[in-house]
């Protein structure tokens, strides 16, 4: 039976972060993912903003243009234009990115599994025993010191671990195009619209290069292909997608929950979308994601060298979930917020210099997820290299 320190399922960006930095600490790491292919399947459309930029290092070449635009428009198209004097946002080429990560794993010494499904594990003389299914072969078995989980909204490694699931989560999908035609320079164009996207938003994420067309929202209120549909039926005078080419459709769960409570214990820890790890406001879980998973490392590395029950207990979401109370409460009035009259309202009010300044702060501002450990920030380049 083969026998390593960490297993992680899941080799999302959370996943990839976190092999790859307990890889550069000569943990033994298998890295295991249901997809064939890491460049396939790609459920996020990837905006990097700019706290994440600035604070870890991702490849020039894995980034679109830079983007410093966004336009908010009412269900009436009435739109508010908001300016960063920052280079706020990238589009990230995931696919690329996910692969690369994934080269730096293997050179750090991760051994890679792809085409396998994590099926069940059970604790056995001080490891766990981890029952793993590949493709047309019969279910195998390996020994790990710590699990991680990274498979996504509906964790089957945090049922297995008896850490907390994610109980609320919207559904969102998109159509990525090239060769769109849209005036004007890179940009985020977000829609409130509570029919075509039932607590959240509809989107248009245009970098110059590729543009994401789509809709989020509540599954129980709406079918999201039908209202992608209608969206993009809907935005013919803003943007002319008639002779762009769709390259890829992209859809998933995003839980907006918060950062769950109880992410870890002595037999491992949950990561990225399966630790709730997004922002309940917006469902931006990118900087929340890189974050996250390099505090799991260190986290896993320094209790696997000590075996000091004290450490798993900085692993917590209680000391996040403070920070993201007023988020939180936001999220319950946009899970209400069903009349296109009253979302016009809301838009209307924007144009007020108070809101105004609420709305830039929600798009703008680098609060994101906070420092996961005192001064962590400055070093988290470091710490990659």
């Amino acid at each position: 039976m083969n026998d390593f320190d960490v297993t992680i399922i899941g080799a999302g960006l959370a996943g990839l972060q976190c092999a790859r930095l307990l890889g550069k600490q000569g943990l033994r790491v298998l890295l295991v993912d249901r997809k064939p292919t890491l460049d396939q399947s790609i459920h996020t459309t990837g905006i990097f903003v700019r706290r994440t930029l600035e604070d870890f290092d991702i490849p020039e070449d894995c980034l679109g243009p830079v983007v410093r635009h966004v336009d908010l428009y009412s269900p009436q198209h009435r739109v508010l234009k908001l300016e960063s004097k920052h280079n706020e946002f990238r589009v990230g080429r995931m696919g690329r990115l996910y692969q690369r990560f994934l080269t730096q794993c293997l050179l750090s010494g991760v051994e890679w599994m792809p085409s396998t499904s994590y099926l069940d594990s059970i604790s056995f003389d001080g490891h766990l025993i981890v029952r793993l299914k590949q493709i047309d072969s019969a279910p195998i078995s390996i020994k790990t010191r710590f699990l991680i989980g990274g498979d996504g909204v509906c964790s089957r490694v945090a049922k297995h671990l008896r850490l907390d699931t994610n109980r609320e989560w919207i559904v969102g999908v998109e159509n990525v195009y090239e060769d769109v035609v849209l005036d004007g320079p890179p940009r985020l164009l977000c829609f409130l619209h509570p029919m075509l996207a039932p607590g959240y938003i509809a989107w248009i994420a245009y970098d110059g290069i590729e543009t994401h067309v789509g809709v989020g929202g509540y599954p129980a209120h709406f079918d999201p292909l039908v209202a992608l549909d209608k969206f993009q039926g809907s935005v013919t005078d803003i943007v002319d997608l008639s002779g762009a080419k769709v390259v890829e459709r992209r859809g998933g769960r995003i839980p907006v929950g918060g950062v769950l409570r109880n992410i870890g214990n002595s037999r491992g820890l949950l990561i990225g979308d399966a630790a709730g790890a997004v922002s309940p406001l917006t469902a931006g879980g990118l900087d929340p994601c890189m974050r996250l998973s390099t505090l799991a490392a260190n986290v896993a590395g320094k209790y696997l060298a000590t075996n000091d029950a004290d450490v798993i207990k900085t692993y917590s979401g209680e000391q996040f979930r403070s920070r993201f109370t007023s988020r939180i409460w936001a999220r319950r009035i946009a899970a209400h917020l069903r009349s296109p009259v009253l979302a016009e309202l809301a838009c209307a009010s924007l144009r007020l210099p108070l809101l105004n300044r609420l709305a830039a702060q929600v798009f703008f501002a680098r609060g994101s997820f906070p420092d996961v450990e005192p001064r962590l920030a400055p070093q988290l380049k470091t710490a990659e290299r």
